[in-house]
């Protein structure tokens, strides 16, 4: 066991590692850079040498290079030495406009010592000239940059992306030497009435807690890093775009921590949980609600995430047809060739043949004009009549597919020698399929039920785009045609992981319901 999961491990991280490096060579190298602008207001209404540095910063922050501008360059020079009123100095004036003469700016000492440094890391030295006017004045954004751009290549980008997949918070994140205890411990969590681990020092107040929201057990320890979406969230981490959750902010009866034990209540939104340090000075108010520096925080919302909205749709639907589809294959392959197997067949051919997008606005016609189901999920007054459409739009294709193998499996197992076996025992019609031929055709379908499951958390991009359901499974599409490369990227990694995670517990699975199944490989070989 232990030498197949050690092998299925490094083939999944070699695997994961191949197609995000793909995924990146195809977005990063294979496709105009360019292409991130065109919906860009800001890039539209800058000009001549602004919309270039405008367009350099942009490529830094997608991971296309590293640049830096000569003026940072001067403030890292001059701030340590005059101080916040560095740039009413002298000389610092003096070198910040020797750029605007492209005659001869590079006689400067300090341009001469950026150039130096800037080549020694391997950047390339690029200088915009000045463009001037006729008249010799210079023109609305075109005044002279001096830069040193870094193009970062595929391997590079991968291995920064890797490295800094996963962060762990440590009594060492906060770097404000006021700060004197730090420590991880267990307390008392006054706001869940459970135990929870707390930090000083960490970024956040709560590492580990448990309230009333799926999936109840939460933590702020370890981070997954997925990148960050520059283009539709505007700089957001992408792991807080999907987990955010939706809706109007909820209030509840609570109190402010240095308030804990008093009389003292207020109707707050605030997610104390969610509390992370802050290194600017307490206010009065705020020194009379926290007892230290861990003040910032984030807000309670009545709804569900975009990844909640996708996994409770999709796990609804995923036991909806297997508590349907199995039952109804054993039925159907019990009465082959019968009324009932008919009727099942022709459900099969239908759900199948008909293309998803035509069956789901089926669905929706006869769900909203029958039943009075909402059509798109902002619009419903009751929030849990929303997900009855993309519940059962998801759900039924399932249930066909799920009856069209359980029905084949179980005739292919009918004719088994088995089968003739134990009917020549006297065992009768009901005790031969629910002890030899249901077990038995289950086998075929037990590898895929993780699949099933971790595939909730994907969602449905049909679905979800037609019902509008603020969910994870339009996101992809939605980077792809906005040319939002770090979401493309993250999605890519997260279906790939849970693909992997699939299919490693789609064959433990398998091996604890089969006893034919060993994952211990013996000299002889195994199955």
């Amino acid at each position: 066991m232990k030498r197949y999961m050690g092998k299925r491990i490094l083939f999944s991280i070699f695997s994961l590692l191949v197609v995000v490096a793909t995924v990146m060579l195809l977005v990063f190298s294979l496709i105009k850079r360019s292409v991130i602008f065109q919906m860009d207001d800001t890039w539209n209404k800058k000009s001549s040498n602004d919309r270039s540095i405008y367009e350099y910063t942009m490529y830094s922050k997608y991971g296309y290079l590293d640049y830096v501008d000569y003026t940072t360059f001067l403030k890292n020079k001059y701030e340590p030495l005059y101080g916040s009123e560095y740039t009413k100095n002298a000389d610092y004036k003096a070198d910040k406009d020797a750029i605007q003469n492209e005659n001869t700016y590079l006689e400067n000492a300090s341009v001469q010592e950026f150039i130096e440094q800037s080549e020694k890391k391997g950047y390339d030295i690029n200088y915009l000239t000045p463009a001037r006017s006729k008249s010799g004045k210079v023109k609305s954004g075109g005044n002279g940059y001096l830069i040193a751009v870094h193009e970062k290549s595929v391997f590079l980008r991968l291995w920064d992306y890797i490295t800094h997949l996963f962060t762990v918070e440590t009594t060492r994140d906060v770097t404000d030497p006021a700060l004197t205890e730090r420590y991880i411990r267990v307390e008392k969590d006054p706001y869940s009435g459970f135990y929870a681990v707390v930090g000083s020092g960490t970024t956040h107040k709560y590492l580990l807690y448990v309230n009333g929201r799926f999936p109840f057990i939460h933590q702020n320890f370890i981070h997954l890093n997925l990148g960050t979406s520059y283009t539709k969230y505007r700089g957001q981490e992408i792991t807080q775009v999907i987990n955010r959750p939706t809706g109007d902010q909820k209030k509840t009866r609570s109190q402010y921590p240095a308030q804990i034990g008093t009389d003292q209540y207020v109707d707050t939104a605030i997610d104390f949980h969610t509390l992370t340090y802050n290194y600017n000075p307490r206010t009065n108010t705020e020194m009379k609600q926290f007892p230290d520096q861990y003040t910032s925080y984030t807000y309670q919302y009545s709804g569900l995430s975009m990844l909640e909205n996708s996994f409770v749709t999709g796990l609804i639907a995923t036991l909806i047809a297997y508590l349907l589809g199995l039952p109804l294959g054993i039925l159907m392959a019990r009465h082959k060739d019968g009324i009932l197997d008919k009727i099942g067949n022709g459900y099969i051919i239908f759900i199948m043949a008909v293309p998803s997008l035509a069956y789901i606005f089926l669905f929706a016609t006869i769900g909203t004009t029958l039943f009075g189901l909402p059509y798109k999920f902002a619009n419903a007054q009751v929030k849990v009549l929303a997900y009855f459409l993309p519940v059962i739009s998801l759900s039924l294709p399932q249930v066909g597919s799920l009856m069209k193998w359980m029905r084949r499996y179980m005739i292919d197992q009918m004719n088994s020698d088995y089968v003739k076996f134990a009917r020549a025992e006297g065992l009768s019609e009901s005790e031969i399929f629910r002890k030899h031929i249901s077990p038995n055709a289950m086998i075929y379908l037990v590898h895929g039920i993780p699949a099933n499951i971790l595939g909730c958390l994907t969602g449905a991009i049909i679905t979800e785009r037609v019902y509008a359901l603020p969910g994870v499974g339009n996101l992809l599409t939605t980077a792809i045609n906005g040319h939002d490369n770090g979401i493309i990227v993250a999605m890519t990694m997260f279906y790939t992981l849970l693909s992997i995670i699939s299919i490693i517990l789609g064959d433990l699975l398998l091996a604890k319901y089969d006893p034919r199944i060993s994952l211990i490989s013996s000299k002889g070989g195994g199955r």
